[in-house]
Parts: C-alpha cells; structure tokens; sequence
C-alpha cells in the first residue's frame, strides 16, 4: 500500500489526516472502524468531515483513490478465491464420478471375464465344457 510522506507537511491538521490515511491503508485504525471512506477517514484523524470535502480536498481525493485502488484488489482477491473453491468443489466431483466408472469398469471387466470363459468351454476349447449348460434362444419377435 502506498505511504502518504508527513516530510513536507507542517500544518498539524494535515499531517493528522496523513497519519490517519496511513493507518487505515495499512489496516491498523486506532478510532475508526476501519472502512475506507472519507467518514470513517475524518473520524480517524479526528477532525470534522467538512475538513476534508472543503479544505484539504487534495488529502481527500488521494485517500478515495488509494482506497479503491485496495478495494479493486480486495474484490480481485474474492473473486480468486471464489473461483479456487468452485475449481474444488468441481475437482472432488470429478473424483466421485470417476470412482463410479471404476466400480462399473470393474462389473464389466467381471462380466467380460465370465462370458469369454463361458464362450470358451462351449466352443469345446476346455476341459471344463461340460460343466457350462448352454440356455435356450430366445425367440424372436414377430414384426
């Protein structure tokens, strides 16, 4: 965040509102609520607020435009973190689903394993064809 210097200043006022425009960038109010607006800015530096929109409009316009230089970062920063928890939320429900494919995967590959060995023994290439039974065609439906 960007220090506003008190090297320059010799008005007491001033370099309250400087002081104050320091400490609520940096995040450390001492009576403010901490908000970044010209309110809470006057509070903060304790003067009146017409301080600020009438005499030292250059301190104010400085301050609003370093705080929503901090708010656009801020909303930045949300908005990154809104999309990291979408990105894993839908990254544990694409681990779901491929658990479901592979639980499937593995009733297939069961399936496909028992078909070939029924296909084996009936086509004589086993020594334990006569164990399989071969079940009668279904009929087919007439058009």
């Amino acid at each position: 965040m960007t220090v506003f210097p008190l090297d320059n200043e010799q008005d007491p006022v001033r370099r309250d509102i400087i002081a104050a425009i320091n400490r609520l960038l940096a995040g450390t109010p001492h009576r403010s609520n901490g908000r970044l607006n010209v309110t809470q800015l006057a509070i903060e530096a304790d003067v009146k607020r017409w301080h600020l929109t009438h005499q030292h409009t250059d301190l104010k316009d400085r301050f609003q435009a370093e705080a929503a230089q901090a708010e656009a970062k801020w909303t930045k920063a949300v908005q990154a973190g809104d999309a990291h928890e979408g990105l894993k939320r839908e990254h544990a429900e694409l681990r779901q689903y491929c658990r479901h494919l592979e639980s499937r995967l593995e009733v297939y590959a069961t399936a496909l394993n028992q078909l070939a060995l029924e296909h084996a023994a009936l086509s004589g290439r086993d020594a334990d064809a006569a164990k399989v039974r071969t079940l009668p065609r279904r009929r087919q439906p007439l058009p």
